[in-house]
């Protein structure tokens, strides 16, 4: 074969040899230094990775069985209607064993609420705990159908107060009942309570409700859980358990005992929402439940406009990049 031929095999060798790495290289990904550039480019200006911005995103209370490392269990398989039976369940801690130790909030160490899940048979009871760390009352539930118990408590030590949910069963036949219509005004036991203010999403609404019994405003409420009133409420549909907040306390010097009883609510979307105010009068705590709707959130203002810019960037224009 004459040098020519074989110079001419050779470079046809070589681009091949060349193309396959090429076409390799393409399929492993980019190179470390590329992967490191890239990373760097897409991450300027965010403070967070998209992994630490989805674990940071809030989640309504109440949603969870388990959080922060604390996990609801129910120890009754099931709720009993019409005539109280126990209901039993615990707190199981980080350590796997069960929690016994509580910081007390608005009175009581726990709170627990029940409610089907068409948001009907509303309960706020206050279990015993037991030194192997079970709670448990008797519960008479008024309808069959699929509940939902809230677990609102504070462990001993822990920063802030969780809110836990599971989903427990009263058999028999279950006949779900529409939400009630929004309203202003809710009945209970010759009390009228009167809702005033409206909630919005994503920002805090000051809701103040009303009591007056035959036509007369009621201005000797009694404190209940450190407070005139307190207030619980649940977003339709999933049942979101939302922070409700008593403005003042009784015994303050500025709290009157009636007839107006303040909260500041924080709702995250708009919808209908199902509120369940207890107050205290003549030594019964009653419950006066109301529907709301929660408008459209104000809209985020539009961007002006940007002018396309004229200088030669190969199609890759700054303004394409900007984190404002």
């Amino acid at each position: 074969m004459g040098t020519p031929l074989k110079l001419g095999s050779f470079a046809l060798a070589l681009a091949v040899v060349f193309s396959a790495a090429f076409g390799l290289g393409n399929l492993a990904g980019p190179t470390a230094d590329a992967a490191t550039d890239t990373g760097t480019h897409a991450d300027a200006g965010h403070g967070s990775t998209t992994a630490e911005s989805s674990a940071g995103e809030h989640v309504p209370a109440g949603l969870q069985i388990t959080e922060d490392g604390y996990r609801l269990q129910p120890v009754s398989p099931a709720l009993a209607v019409g005539k109280p039976q126990p209901f039993a369940f615990r707190i199981i801690g980080p350590t796997g064993e069960p929690l016994t130790g509580y910081t007390t909030a608005h009175d009581k160490d726990l709170h627990l609420i029940v409610v089907r899940r068409d948001l009907s048979g509303f309960q706020h009871v206050h279990p015993t705990l037991a030194a192997d760390g079970t709670w448990s009352i008797p519960l008479a539930i008024p309808a069959p159908g699929q509940y939902r118990v809230f677990a609102d408590f504070r462990p001993a030590g822990h920063a802030r107060g969780l809110t836990l949910g599971a989903d427990v069963p009263a058999p028999g036949d279950y006949r779900p009942r529409p939400l009630p219509a929004a309203a202003r005004t809710a009945t209970v036991d010759g009390y009228t309570v009167t809702l005033g203010g409206d909630l919005v999403p994503g920002a805090s609404s000051k809701l103040t409700l009303s009591v007056a019994k035959g036509g007369t405003p009621v201005t000797d409420l009694q404190p209940y859980l450190g407070a005139y009133g307190h207030l619980v409420a649940l977003r339709d549909g999933d049942l979101a358990y939302l922070h409700v907040h008593p403005d003042g306390a009784p015994g303050d010097g500025r709290t009157a005992a009636g007839p107006q009883v303040t909260f500041y609510a924080e709702v995250p979307s708009s919808g209908s929402y199902r509120l369940y105010l207890d107050f205290q009068h003549a030594g019964t705590v009653r419950t006066a439940e109301f529907t709301a709707v929660a408008g459209t959130p104000a809209a985020t203002p539009t961007p002006a406009p940007v002018a396309p810019s004229t200088s030669a960037t190969g199609g890759h224009d700054a303004t394409d990049h900007s984190h404002e």
